[in-house]
């Protein structure tokens, strides 16, 4: 990255904690009034200024398709990442599942979350969370009975309420139409993978 005037940097500060503090970047819009230039079409030229510097990248045709760069021209960092589809029998985890990075403070969640989990189906419906919500997740294997869970059993990555009476374990879903999965921890394995702190839906941490 080349050496940025003192504007420049100023920009990109305003960027990365609008990014910080949203979850998403600003606008052309957002940027003319925090900054106070006279127009959008001001904002735009140090944006472009910016990405010829390799301090950025800008992503045609999007209103917030601004994307921070290290100094080395990769995206930068920040966020969480997000955990797509999980590959049978691999930990939650592992670097080949992260989709991408949603760029949210980790500590708005209680405990810190240390990743996102993109959601699948609907069996935790009644409890507020849906197909496509991304679950914030703590990892941690320590948790108590009536705590929403991520849970890997052998292939299968699952949300549910956790439920321990000595060696036997129920995942109850939070909808009548899906059944619950029994566990017996002497002859079935099971890895809780994290607890479950917070919902980001459509960019917004509920």
């Amino acid at each position: 990255m080349h050496k940025l005037t003192a504007r420049q940097e100023e920009i990109r500060q305003f960027i990365r904690q609008f990014i910080i503090d949203s979850g998403f970047p600003p606008t052309r819009a957002d940027i003319t009034r925090a900054l106070g230039f006279r127009s959008p079409n001001a904002a735009e030229s140090h944006l472009r200024a910016l990405e010829k510097k390799g301090a950025i990248s800008l992503q045609a045709g999007s209103s917030r398709g601004i994307r921070l760069l290290n100094d080395t021209g990769g995206e930068a960092e920040s966020g969480l990442p997000v955990i797509g589809q999980v590959a049978a029998g691999s930990p939650v985890f592992a670097q080949e599942h992260v989709r991408e990075r949603c760029q949210v403070n980790p500590g708005i969640f209680r405990p810190r979350a240390d990743y996102l989990l993109s959601v699948q189906g609907m069996s935790m419906r009644d409890a507020g969370i849906l197909e496509g919500d991304l679950l914030a997740v703590h990892r941690t294997a320590d948790v108590r009975n009536g705590q929403i869970v991520v849970a890997r059993l052998q292939d299968d990555v699952t949300v549910k309420r956790f439920q321990r009476d000595g060696y036997q374990v129920r995942l109850l879903p939070e909808n009548p139409d899906y059944t619950p999965i029994t566990v017996d921890l002497r002859t079935e394995p099971l890895v809780i993978e994290g607890l479950g702190v917070g919902l980001i839906r459509n960019g917004e941490a509920l």
